[in-house]
């Protein structure tokens, strides 16, 4: 890079002066067609229910899907990720609702797909919305057990894909289940449906009001499982995201997924320029709720923050955000 030039000669304050100029010289640009709305699903009908700990954003069901992201898709957000909420009631151990091709997911899959059959529709891949224990996979004497598990995913993956599911998002961090559910998937003539891999997903703190979203706060503290360290990563490492995205590329994944998201855009970023691959960040529960946790009191201003937090991913080099904020982002963009 070249740095010739110096003061006075040298102004950079001269093309920060305008609107219309910095707009001219922004290095990265923030676009409707970047943004991916998580959805949260819940059994009933008519149901429209705020998650307490994320302020603005509700659980629907099925019924009421597509009306509830009718917005989103007017105002040009390519796609809507679909999270089931299920109550430990309705859990057992193995996750057995998940293999069930008429669960929650199919059903507002299949609704979204009838209504708006221009959206992307995409499929959380993991049984921790399922599991008693609320796991990402089925517990073995005491341990996730890995290829119990896989088995498990694939099914979803397969159901998913036949209720009209675009996107297959497995987010749970098994070895070797990006392979297996392509070639089960291919095995179905399902060739056409995409694998999203959450490949560099790390064991963070910043998961807890999702959990509370999806019904997975378990235990006296409502804290949820105490480790998925033995197969979530440590915080501590970005090497080894990259080792984990070359195996899910190898595999046959069509795009891959960091998250968190703001603590980790320098994983985004080498993740970016190591693959060239499609790249996409989740802005994730506790990074929104902590912005909307500052709003709400005040210290922050909602739309300069919330943008500011997006502009962030794009300039780290994420190709796409999944993000609550995805419409509110949406309507300031389409407003100029």
């Amino acid at each position: 890079m070249n740095y010739a030039g110096s003061f006075p000669t040298t102004r950079m304050r001269r093309n920060r002066q305008d609107a219309w100029t910095r707009a001219l010289v922004a290095e990265n640009a923030l676009h409707v067609g970047d943004l991916i709305w998580p959805i949260f699903l819940t059994e009933g009908t008519g149901q429209r229910v705020e998650v307490p700990s994320m302020p603005g954003v509700l659980r629907v069901s099925p019924d009421v899907v597509a009306e509830h992201v009718a917005e989103a898709a007017a105002l040009g957000i390519p796609a809507v990720a679909l999270f089931p909420y299920t109550p430990m009631e309705a859990r057992d151990e193995d996750g057995t609702g998940a293999l069930d091709p008429d669960n929650l997911t199919c059903r507002a899959a299949r609704a979204l797909k009838a209504a708006h059959p221009g959206l992307g529709v995409i499929g959380d891949v993991a049984l921790d919305t399922y599991t008693s224990h609320a796991h990402d996979g089925v517990v073995r004497n005491g341990e996730v057990d890995n290829e119990e598990s896989v088995k498990a995913l694939v099914t979803m993956s397969i159901n998913y894909a036949k209720a009209g599911v675009d996107i297959v998002a497995p987010s749970d961090m098994m070895d070797g289940r990006i392979g297996t559910i392509r070639a089960a998937l291919d095995a179905e003539g399902l060739q056409r449906t995409r694998i999203m891999s959450y490949a560099a997903k790390y064991a963070s703190g910043f998961y807890a009001p999702f959990r509370d979203a999806i019904g997975s706060l378990t235990g006296p503290d409502r804290a949820g499982p105490k480790d998925k360290k033995t197969y979530q990563m440590d915080p501590a490492n970005t090497d080894e995201a990259l080792r984990e995205v070359a195996l899910d590329l190898a595999e046959g994944a069509d795009m891959v997924m960091v998250k968190p998201g703001l603590p980790y855009l320098d994983v985004v970023h080498r993740v970016r320029r190591e693959f060239g691959a499609p790249t996409f960040v989740y802005q994730v529960s506790g990074e929104y709720s902590m912005l909307m946790a500052a709003v709400e009191r005040g210290w922050l201003d909602h739309d300069r923050a919330m943008m500011e937090s997006l502009i962030c991913f794009k300039r780290a080099g994420a190709n796409g955000i999944l993000t609550y904020f995805a419409v509110k982002a949406a309507r300031l963009l389409k407003a100029g």
